[in-house]
């Protein structure tokens, strides 16, 4: 699994105990863990050879890169 997959299941998985409407403490841990995983998901640059979605647009079946 990816850092990013970790992450996104992470922010899941965290936002879901939110919803449970914990009491005022772990509320505010949930906050401060989503702030972390929202900082490193935003830090994660995007990996090479991945392509971004205007490459797709331009060329969905992907002939001008080589094989």
């Amino acid at each position: 699994m990816t850092s990013l997959a970790k992450l996104l299941a992470q922010k899941e998985q965290l936002l879901g105990r939110l919803e449970e409407g914990p009491g005022p403490n772990e509320r505010a841990e949930l906050e401060r863990l989503l702030e972390k995983v929202d900082a490193a998901l935003s830090s994660l640059e995007p990996a090479p050879g991945n392509m971004a979605e205007e490459d797709l647009a331009e060329d969905p079946d992907n002939r001008s890169k080589p094989t």
